[in-house]
């Protein structure tokens, strides 16, 4: 959804779609669908993957399910639907969902098309780009983005369902657990170790809101000029939730360097001379913003975010091995589930 069109490519076959199914379904709820328009894709996104579609009126953004074998609970875009539009009229910025079906038939696959924005996603959390003083506004900014969501009346915007209330991080062990075995492809012992010990550690403490399941710096659109967020997107993972799962997840960039492919990382740097908030900083903004209590010792979250990561990362590699994953990187993704794991362990103090 970025401005910047270099991470656009031609369609790859096994990810091409019928565009005349699409404009025969979608074309009376999408200015100039019906009539010629261009197809790229964006060349991120492991699991969903992402089109820009140019017409005459505007451009879109088409997001889908990726053809072949899935796993079940996998790959919501229905769900990623109905929040963003849901949480339309909230103080959450969200793209503007146009059109959605789960009608497989109309182009292979489940679908829905939202609004481009015109705006920036920053890659690199040193946020090299930015005058020094405009850095610490953006994780500022950012932060206030997350206590909103945390803040939402799921119930009165139509989420009361959007999943169980209660015992998030035990359902969600157990979900990233299942499908981790269905997916394997090697003996990982860190793995193993978290499948047995998470389960018997949760803290007692349990809340629910409406969480992101994958809040960072790169899954939200700021504006071309100001350090605005604009839009929070990839919202796959986002459900009824516990707030600390989402928070932690968030501050994953200060523990870890979470892809060294994209580069320099917060770990290990002088935040204060860079203009960047120090983790203890974001999450007192937080509990200004939010009136939660967050206790001084995260580690379980940390390290069950880890693991939730690793089994996410063995999904995209296990994809990438039977030919429907959604970008060339996915196959590199295996050896990212053993330091993960490793880490993991690490901060449960194993």
């Amino acid at each position: 959804m970025a401005s910047d069109f270099s991470g656009l490519g031609d369609v790859p076959d096994h990810l091409a779609f019928d565009i005349e199914g699409l404009k025969k379904g979608a074309g009376a709820s999408v200015p100039g669908l019906s009539g010629d328009i261009e197809v790229k894709k964006f060349k991120g996104g492991q699991s969903n993957p992402t089109y820009l579609i140019t017409t005459a009126e505007g451009r879109y953004v088409l997001r889908r399910k990726p053809p072949g074998k899935l796993l079940g609970s996998a790959h919501q875009v229905g769900r990623e639907a109905r929040v963003m539009s849901a949480l339309a009229d909230t103080d959450v910025p969200v793209p503007k969902v146009l059109f959605h079906t789960d009608d497989a038939d109309m182009i292979g696959s489940e679908f829905f098309i939202m609004e481009f924005m015109d705006g920036r996603i920053f890659w690199n959390p040193l946020l090299s780009e930015l005058p020094k003083d405009e850095r610490g506004k953006v994780y500022l900014n950012l932060t206030d983005t997350l206590a909103a969501l945390h803040s939402v009346d799921y119930k009165a915007v139509g989420l009361g369902d959007f999943g169980p209330e209660g015992d998030y991080l035990a359902r969600q062990i157990g979900r990233w657990s299942k499908q981790y075995k269905a997916s394997e492809t090697d003996d990982i012992e860190p793995m193993n170790w978290l499948i047995d010990w998470l389960p018997k550690n949760i803290p007692d403490a349990d809340e629910t809101c409406l969480i992101h399941g994958d809040f960072r710096l790169d899954n939200c659109m700021f504006a071309k000029d100001s350090p605005t967020p604009m839009g929070l997107i990839d919202w796959e993972l986002s459900t009824l939730g516990h707030p600390l799962a989402d928070l932690t997840y968030y501050l994953l960039s200060w523990k870890i360097p979470l892809d060294p492919s994209r580069g320099e990382s917060l770990v290990g740097q002088d935040l204060e001379s860079l203009g960047i908030p120090r983790e203890e900083e974001l999450i007192d903004r937080y509990r200004e913003k939010t009136g939660a209590e967050v206790p001084e010792d995260l580690n379980f979250y940390f390290a069950y975010n880890l693991f939730r990561l690793a089994g996410i990362v063995q999904g995209v590699y296990k994809r990438a091995k039977d030919g429907n994953a959604s970008s060339e990187k996915a196959l590199g993704y295996g050896k990212m589930v053993a330091p993960l794991s490793q880490m993991a362990k690490q901060f449960a103090g194993g």
